[in-house]
This record gives structure tokens, sequence and C-alpha cells, in this order.
């Protein structure tokens, strides 16, 4: 079946293995603990449509006032709020946790979801698909940070990045681009190429002001080509 990209998807692999070797040969292959996969949902929806440093106060700040999920699902609305705060979009977030929480309840019979890492990656995706406002990129983050299944986020620095390279269509959605790059993704190098692509957005291939110039991927780069012309 050829490739929604209109490259091959040999030649994406190619590419995609590519991209792997020069990013870990400038910043390594980067280590990560394997989470809860509650938490991870949680965080993951906490990071949604704010920066990682606020995101991650959030998450630290709601498990300071409720150490327990089933206290949190317990929780008042406000007090919810309050404890995210710093994490933009208060009302919103915290209506999605407690719909979250409670179809976890409803569903798992706790607020766990550790049983999901006994699965195989296809039916721990179905039963995430299953949960209310858990769209493609959380559902990724949940299989690769904590099951270790083979799933690729495409956050905003993924996005940004996999379009400059010219691995997807410009006008590629983020969704778009996980169905597109997922299946090409070297075996075993999801979590070291995902990591050091978000560490090349954040230090170098940055929305505005791209430092082009010493990036290790300017050989392989549309945008960058197409700067220097």
């Amino acid at each position: 079946m050829p490739s929604t990209t209109g490259v091959p998807h040999t030649a994406l692999f190619r590419r995609l293995a590519a991209v792997d070797r020069r990013l870990a040969g400038a910043y390594g292959t980067p280590r990560r603990r394997r989470g809860d996969p509650l938490d991870t949902l949680i965080e993951t929806v906490l990071s949604q449509n704010t920066s990682d440093l606020n995101s991650g106060r959030a998450f630290r700040s709601l498990k300071s006032a409720f150490p327990r999920w089933s206290a949190v699902a317990r929780a008042r609305p406000r007090a919810v709020e309050s404890a995210i705060r710093v994490g933009g979009l208060a009302r919103i977030k915290s209506r999605r946790i407690a719909d979250v929480l409670a179809a976890t309840r409803a569903r798992e019979g706790r607020y766990g979801l550790n049983s999901f890492r006994r699965l195989r990656p296809a039916a721990a995706d179905a039963r995430l698909r299953g949960l209310p406002g858990v769209g493609p990129k959380t559902r990724a983050c949940v299989l690769l940070f904590a099951c270790g299944h083979p799933a690729f986020p495409v956050d905003t620095h993924v996005h940004r990045i996999v379009r400059r390279l010219g691995l997807v269509p410009e006008r590629t959605t983020a969704e778009q681009a996980d169905a597109i790059l997922t299946p090409a993704v070297p075996a075993g190098r999801a979590l070291g190429l995902h990591l050091n692509l978000i560490r090349l957005g954040r230090e170098i291939c940055r929305p505005s002001r791209p430092r082009c110039a010493e990036c290790v991927l300017r050989a392989l780069c549309r945008f960058a080509r197409e700067r220097r012309s």
C-alpha cells in the first residue's frame, strides 16, 4: 500500500533511521523511567496547550494536594482547578481529569491502568480509545512512556520538525503525522527518537528563529535548504 506522504514506506523508514542516527550521535540515546499508566495519562492531559515547565508544575501540585487519584475523584471541582491552575485551562482540564477517572473506575474497577501493560499494543490502544477526551497524542504517550509499546507521540515539537524535514506534507495535522510516521519508526527506536526530536525542537529547531546552521539535521532538511536558497 502506498504511503500517504507520496513517499514509499521503505524510503520513509530510511529517512527516519537517518534522522535517528544523527540525533543519537549528537545527543546520545536518552532513557526514561517507565511511569504509571494513569499518571502518564493525567500528565499528558495537563500538558495540553501549555509549556512543559507549567504542566510539570501542575502535575506536582495536583499530586501534592491529592496523593491518590481516588481523592481527586472525590474532590470538589474548584479544589482540583486550584491545584492545576499553573498549567492553564484549569476548568477544562479538571473536567477532563474527572471524566477520565470516572470512566477508569467504571471500566477497571479501580483508579489505575496497570493492566494495560499486559495487553498487546493494539489492544491497549483500543482500550485507551474508549476513555473520554483521550486523543492520539495522549494514547501514544501512555503506550510509549508507561507501557513500553512502540508508539510515537507527535507533540508540537515533533510535528514542526517532521514537516520542516519534509517527512510529511506541510499541511499534515499532528494526528495525520502520527498515523504516517508510527509504522515507519525503526524498531526499538521510538522512545529515543521522540525524546531527541523534542530536545532538538526546544534548543535548535524553534518555531521562530530556528538555528539551522547549528542543526545536526540540516543536510537532511528541506526547510534548511529553502532558507539557504
